[in-house]
């Protein structure tokens, strides 16, 4: 579920990573916690290590570059965020993995406020006025 509300805030913004994808990278996640747990003999970090690791895969075919701009960094972010909320949901961290979520939500939806860009800090490497 919370996976899914995250996709549903970039699919509501016609991205094309929406909520299919992100429910299914946070369910599979915490499939994968839940199962490192059962496993005998193991440590479970391992497999959640791998789950970053994969999930970082994902991500990176989320970002595209086009002549100076670069395209898909806040997929690829949100998409990773959302796997560590998957994880923590599987590992019982609850809140946790509630605040995660509220929290990239919260990030996400900041960016329609009013305020957000008087709020974005100018880089120079970006200022063409010069």
């Amino acid at each position: 579920m919370a996976g899914g509300l995250i996709g549903w805030e970039r699919e509501a913004h016609g991205r094309e990573a929406g909520i299919r994808t992100y429910a299914a990278v946070s369910l599979g996640a915490c499939t994968f916690a839940l199962v490192s747990q059962h496993v005998g003999g193991g440590d479970p970090a391992r497999i959640a290590a791998q789950v970053v690791s994969g999930v970082g895969f994902l991500g990176a075919g989320a970002i595209l570059r086009q002549d100076d701009r670069v395209r898909g960094l806040t997929t690829a972010g949100t998409l990773w965020a959302t796997a560590a909320v998957g994880l923590a949901m599987g590992f019982g961290m609850y809140l946790l993995a509630g605040c995660t979520a509220l929290l990239v939500l919260g990030l996400l939806l900041a960016h329609d406020h009013p305020m957000w860009p008087k709020l974005k800090m100018r880089h120079p490497s970006r200022d063409r006025s010069k």
